[in-house]
């Protein structure tokens, strides 16, 4: 099998059992996917397109001491870039990464978000921190299983892709907390008045 495919095949597998953990934590929910994909706007996911390459930057640096957070900093991520989607996408749009760091830079972002962007209290910022690093260890025992070395070419795309993925979860899982959820549309096309 080619890296190409091999990498997509990772990435819909990780992506389904992320969904699995979410769904069972009871922060997404069947409304939530399309094709066993969270279903997202593109603006939030081009927003990842723009940052990917500065987050892997960060993470890989992080990732062999800090693997939790090189992970699930994506999450906290895409949880943010959702907050703003919904709430001032108009002011947001255009932000940088490092716009999301907290005051000790990517060191402190989760930090940075739970508190001020999505201004969690207490107990749900700790349900949001376990939810983060148990979506961590998923994809790192997936890199297990896989048996994927990360000082590999194929480890790094790997690391890149779940990467993109947690990004992807976070921001649906925050969609999902804001109260969004995809419907069956009925229209027709015609107004039909009684």
């Amino acid at each position: 099998m080619d890296r190409d495919r091999y990498l997509d095949n990772f990435e819909s597998v990780l992506e389904g059992g992320l969904l699995k953990i979410c769904k069972s934590s009871k922060v997404l929910d069947e409304t939530c996917e399309q094709d066993g994909r969270v279903f997202l706007s593109p603006d939030i996911e081009q927003v990842w397109d723009r940052f990917v390459k500065d987050y892997v930057g960060d993470a890989v640096e992080n990732f062999n001491e800090f693997p939790d957070a090189a992970i699930g900093f994506a999450g906290f991520l895409g949880m943010a870039v959702a907050h703003f989607w919904d709430s001032d996408w108009d002011s947001h749009r255009e932000d940088g990464y490092a716009d999301y760091y907290g005051s000790r830079g990517f060191d402190d972002m989760d930090d940075h978000i739970l508190a001020d962007v999505l201004k969690l209290d207490e107990s749900d910022s700790a349900f949001t921190v376990s939810l983060m690093k148990s979506l961590s260890m998923a994809v790192q025992v997936l890199l297990r299983r896989e048996q994927i070395e990360s000082q590999t070419d194929i480890g790094f795309y790997a690391l890149v892709r779940s990467y993109g993925v947690v990004f992807r979860v976070g921001a649906a899982v925050e969609l999902y907390r804001l109260g969004y959820r995809k419907t069956v549309s009925d229209y027709t096309g015609s107004a039909k008045t009684s």
